[in-house]
């Protein structure tokens, strides 16, 4: 019997990387796991890999109508859902000194009003006893040269949590933050454009990590899932930060 039998689930950013590792476990404790993305071909690769107790959804988070249309197609094939994991997200790099108003907005409009709305479009289907997970960073506390809009972004997700929770403990449906830290996931070859300069990132990243490593997507899938299950049934608006001490210690 696994931890999630017949409960249904959505995963922004579920094509790879962590929401890609999120869905898998969560299949594999026996939900069932749409997952959405911005890239078609993606999602259908992710899909053929997870079986058939996936279903992918084209979907652009910082586009309401596009989310309005995910939770429509949920609520007429589902009729509820259970787990909502809100991990689509962007990273850019930018010194404040040269951020652009472009680079503020596209990493705002996905990573917090994608958020936000996901979060709202997606209550009308969630019961008693389901659970909400906004998926933050490690750097929403940290002041990470380079990243101050992405770290805005993040800090801005832990706060939207305490919130949440609070307005929706009455309802019986639980809000929590998971907060990776660096995890080694193909954004890591997006950001810094070639296996060498992803390979000298996962060094430098490792050397401020305490336990020597940078983190592994699955790693962060058994947080997911804790926080998804009835194991964490007595938390909400909490941070589980999964960085290997990097803020910790």
């Amino acid at each position: 019997m696994g931890k999630l039998d017949s409960k249904i689930a959505v995963v922004t950013g579920g094509s790879s990387g962590i929401g890609f590792a999120i869905a898998e476990r969560f299949i594999e404790e026996g939900a069932k796991v749409y997952i959405t993305g911005r890239r078609t071909a993606e999602l259908e690769a992710a899909v053929h890999k997870l079986g058939d107790k996936a279903k992918a959804f084209q979907s652009d988070v910082s586009d309401l109508g596009s989310l309005d249309r995910l939770f429509t197609a949920v609520d007429k094939e589902e009729g509820r859902l259970d787990v909502l994991v809100a991990n689509a997200g962007v990273i850019a790099a930018s010194p404040i000194r040269e951020a652009s108003e472009e680079h503020f907005d596209s990493m705002f409009d996905v990573n917090v009003k994608g958020t936000y709305f996901t979060l709202q479009k997606a209550l009308p289907l969630m019961p008693d006893g389901a659970s909400v997970i906004l998926v933050s960073s490690c750097l929403a506390t940290k002041g990470y040269p380079g990243h101050s809009v992405y770290n805005a972004t993040k800090a801005a997700i832990r706060s939207l949590v305490r919130t949440a929770a609070a307005e929706l403990v009455s309802a019986g449906i639980r809000v929590n933050t998971l907060s990776p830290g660096p995890v080694d996931t193909p954004i890591i070859e997006a950001q810094v454009g070639s296996p060498e300069a992803a390979e000298a990132f996962r060094k430098q990243a490792a050397a401020h990590v305490p336990l020597g490593r940078i983190g592994r997507p699955e790693e962060l899938a058994a947080a997911a899932l804790f926080l998804a299950s009835d194991d964490s049934s007595f938390s909400t608006g909490m941070d589980l930060v999964i960085d290997g001490g990097m803020t910790q210690l």
